[in-house]
Formats: C-alpha cells, structure tokens, sequence
C-alpha cells in the first residue's frame, strides 16, 4: 500500500511573541496492495450541502480513485479492480444506501458516482452501518472503509459507537473531510478515524483539493511499505527548534537551530504501521501576524512514494509593551591602568525603616492607534475592620502607539514603595497585609477640532 497518509498538526492556533508550540509529524505505510488484496468501501457525502462544485469535485475525486486503484492491482488501466482486491460504494444523506456491493467492475463503480444527487440531511451513522454490511467476516481481504463528508451530524444516531465498533472489526477508517457552508466537526473525524487522527484524517476548505486528497490515498494504499525513510523539516525564520521528542519509529536529529532530520529504516513493509513525531518550536520575531510554521519539508525513500505535508500556520500576537517607570541612573565608575581593585564613595544611603516594595502590571484594553492614554494608579490599606488607608496615587502618560488597528497595551513594573511604619494590621513586622489597587484609565487624545471661523473686513 505504501504511505497511506501523512500529516502536520500543531497544538495551538494562536501564541504570544516568544511563544512556544509543540509540532507533530505523522505517517502511515502499509503493505502492498497485490500481495494483500484490500476490500475498499467509498462512503460518500450527498447532504444538501454538496450541491453544486463540492458534489462535482467529490466525484471526480472518487473516479480518480478508482481509476489508481485499478491500474495498481494488475498494472493495467483494464477496467477491472485485480488481484482479489475489491471496491465498493456507499452514499449517505437522511440515510444510507449501498450503490454497489464490493465488485471488481470499474465501470460499475463509476456509474454508481456518477449517479448520485445531491439532498437532504447528514445521517453517519447509517453510513458506517451500510458500510460495514459490505464487508464479508469470513474473507482473509484487509478492510478499509474510506469516510468523505462536508458538514457535521444531523439526524440519525450518533455515529461514533458505530465507527467504533467498525474498528474493533478490524475495518481502517480513513475520513477526508470538506469545510462545508455549514462547518465541519474536524474532532468528530478524529473520533471516528483510525488512530492516530494525524495520519488517517485529511480535511480542507476547498473542493478543488479533493482529487489530489483521493488520489495521493489511493496511489499510497496501492504501494509497498516504505523503507529507507528521510524527512527533513525546516521552520519559519521567525522561529527555532528548541527540543526534539523521541520519535515513535526510526530517528531524529536537530541540524541546527532552524532544521532537523527524521530517518525511518521501514515503515508497514509486514503489517499496517504510523510513526509520529513531536518536537517544540519557539517564536523568536518582534512582529503580530500570520506565520506559516515550515519554511520547508521533503519527503523521500526507497518505493518512491509521493507524500505531501500540510503546512500549517499560527496567529502571533505581540502585546505593546510599556515600562512607564525609568529604572535609577547608574554611577559610572572606571577602573583605569594596571589597578586591579577601586574604592567609590557614593554618598550616604539612609534607613528610615522596614519598607516593601509592591510591583503592578495593568493591560489596557482596545487603545486605538495614535491616542495616548493616562492612567492613574491608586493603592490603598485595609484594616481589619475593612477601612481603607491611601497608600500612594500615581498618574502617568501612555504614549501613542502607531499599528493600524486598536491593540491591548501592557503597562509593566509600576511601583509603590510601602514603609512598615504605617502597617495598620496591627502585627509585628512580617504580618500579612492586606492592600487594595484601582486603576483609571482615559484617552487624552480625541478627534475634537475647533470650530473654524472666517474674519471678515
């Protein structure tokens, strides 16, 4: 069968700048298709949703697949499905029906996708029931049900105990899914897919994909395993590999910070297989926006097997960053010639009393570009019968910022110096004390203009 699926995943859709994320690589390989015939079953999508070019490219896709299927069984495009391997077509709206039992017809199959219309609601699991009904218990044929759909569940029974009890059967599901108008449940997929989700499910939001999705699965299906794997991956610029986990198969080396390598000696020569792989990247430039994780990645091995990986991209967010306290002016000192040692007297330093220090960060929300903001700070005590003591007021400016949109700014390290002396716990030194913060924040900054006048003489 060769490579039946690969993927790319990472954890998160959005970080911070400095951000981390953790990054999986997956595959899967399976035996050769003549020397173990498969009984493959197409479960195809004709909900309401598919009207029109998604329901066009779902077919052309389906024959696609049919026709590698064809040709890899018998190295012949002869119309006929070879070496004990059989295909067969399920298509499912408000219900299932089989189209086509599993025959070795071509032409058969073809018309049976090319006969269906498009209606209704989304029933899976009538179509993993009509599905599993194909497939005869006593044949020795591995069994592969092949699950496309553009949108999510809505009527029938839930379909994730039928999916299940497909698999405990022994059946491999694979799901392709289409981004309908209605959206598509891609962890539902996860659920009903054969593990691990990253190698058995393929999902996009456009029906121009489909044909590649079903024939890079059918061309992988109908290869021998794969040996003498080689993946070398290269992250975005904006980020560095910052550990590598150790692979479920073969081996993986960090080349330097932006690149690695992923050796598998063999992969489903004698049996169904997926490796994984999983290593961690950290986000390194100054700008929000975008970025695509991989810069590149490129598969090879001994079968020559045609495997593509998505590429995956996160949202970065950098907050604006305001420090509105400078920190004290150092004192400059020199240690000059062959002197090895220097004695600076810097004055005298005083000791009133015990004092602490209490540290805030307050995040301004929606400042809009070219406004600058003052905020104030004010710090109170609580006593224990809950009055409250001034502590301490701060005001300050929050410069204008320049991006084009409103952004959150962060206003880091403000500082009110709190002398044990006034505690009102009534503890010694060293006993809790309770203080309360408030912050007020306005624009200074509006769009208010003068009226403007005309002297007339």
């Amino acid at each position: 069968m060769g490579v039946t699926n690969s993927n790319k995943l990472i954890n998160t859709d959005r970080i911070p700048c400095g951000g981390t994320l953790r990054v999986t690589l997956a595959l899967t390989a399976a035996p050769d298709i003549i020397s173990n015939p498969t009984d493959i079953v197409l479960i195809l999508d004709r909900s309401g949703s598919m009207i029109g070019a998604p329901l066009a490219a779902m077919k052309l896709g389906a024959k696609t697949f049919i026709d590698i299927i064809d040709e890899a069984t018998d190295s012949s495009k002869d119309g006929q499905i070879g070496s004990g391997s059989r295909i067969g077509v399920v298509s499912f709206s408000n219900t299932a029906v089989a189209d086509t039992q599993l025959i070795t017809s071509v032409d058969t199959l073809k018309a049976a996708v090319d006969s269906l219309s498009a209606g209704g609601s989304t029933n899976h699991a009538d179509a993993f029931s009509k599905g599993m009904q194909l497939f005869d218990p006593a044949s020795s044929n591995a069994k592969v049900m092949i699950m496309f759909t553009d949108g999510n569940t809505t009527t029938g029974a839930p379909p994730a105990p039928v999916a299940a009890a497909a698999r405990a059967q022994g059946i491999i599901i694979y799901c392709i899914g289409l981004i309908g108008s209605d959206g598509l449940d891609i962890n539902a997929l996860n659920n009903w897919a054969t593990d691990p989700d990253a190698s058995h499910v393929a999902v996009t939001p456009d029906a121009a994909d489909l044909e590649a999705l079903f024939a890079e699965l059918a061309a992988n299906i109908s290869k021998p395993g794969a040996t003498d794997i080689v993946i070398n991956e290269v992250v975005n610029s904006n980020f560095i590999i910052t550990s590598i986990l150790s692979p479920t198969k073969g081996s993986a080396t960090m080349l330097d910070a932006h690149s690695l390598r992923w050796n598998i000696p063999q992969l489903g020569v004698t049996a169904s297989e997926s490796a994984t792989l999983d290593f961690f990247i950290r986000h390194i430039g100054q700008q929000p926006g975008t970025e695509l994780v991989n810069q590149s990645i490129t598969y090879s091995d001994q079968e020559g097997n045609v495997v593509l990986f998505p590429e995956p991209a996160v949202s970065v967010e950098c907050d604006i960053v305001v420090y509105p306290e400078q920190c004290p002016e150092p004192v400059e000192l020199a240690v000059t010639g062959c002197r090895d040692s220097v004695v600076v007297d810097l004055g005298d330093v005083s000791l009133e009393s015990q004092g602490r220090i209490i540290q805030m960060d307050v995040t301004i929300r929606n400042v809009c570009p070219g406004k600058r903001v003052a905020l104030a700070a004010i710090l109170t005590e609580v006593d224990r019968d809950g009055m409250e003591y001034q502590r301490g007021m701060k005001a300050m400016t929050i410069p204008a910022h320049n991006f084009p949109v409103c952004r959150d700014v962060l206003v880091k390290c403000i500082k009110f110096v709190v002398p044990e002396d006034l505690s009102v716990s009534g503890g010694a030194m060293c006993t809790p004390r309770k203080f309360k913060a408030r912050f007020l924040a306005n624009n200074i900054d509006t769009d208010y203009r003068c009226c403007e006048s005309e002297i007339t003489l």
